[in-house]
């Protein structure tokens, strides 16, 4: 009987695997991307950071770069001497792994003190559920995988139930 539940609770779980994960990848800037002559403050108002979502940060390496700073250098727009503490690739991906406030600036020259820096608070805990009518997107994004496996494994575990 142990073994007929948990083939159950594996079919389940299978099935209910891309609900499950609600952490979500913010492009900075949407369409723009990061570069000069966008309101970043703007950008992140609307937008709730929690533990687990990522910020990815798309520019031209060749004119910006991304520096994560405190909140002294975020006002000042004052650079890291340390360029370790940089990102410079054009294509960068940040973890937001804990809670708080959390300041990035470009460290090109003028860049920061045009608006080219953004502040987000990331909130502890998880987002919240979507909403019921996203359901139906949740199960969109299952791949067909994830689906067969789920359908098989519910069938098989209702059949051995029998």
């Amino acid at each position: 009987m142990a073994v007929h539940r948990s083939l159950v609770i594996f079919a389940i779980v299978a099935f209910m695997a891309p609900t499950i994960s609600l952490a979500m990848d913010y492009v900075v800037g949407d369409d723009n991307g990061w570069k000069l002559e966008v309101n970043y403050t703007d950008w992140a108002k609307d937008k709730q950071f929690y533990v687990g979502d990522t910020l990815l940060f798309k520019y031209n390496n060749a004119s910006h770069n991304v520096y994560k700073v405190n909140g002294d250098d975020f006002n000042s727009c004052n650079v890291p001497s340390n360029n370790s503490l940089g990102l410079f690739t054009g294509n960068d991906k940040i973890n937001l792994a804990a809670a708080g406030k959390k300041w990035y600036i470009c460290g090109v020259t003028g860049h920061c003190n045009q608006g080219m820096k953004l502040k987000v608070t990331v909130l502890d805990g998880t987002a919240p559920a979507p909403p019921p009518n996203a359901a139906s997107t949740l199960l969109a994004k299952a791949t067909n995988f994830q689906i067969v496996l789920g359908m098989t494994l519910s069938i098989a575990a209702a059949l051995i139930m029998v």
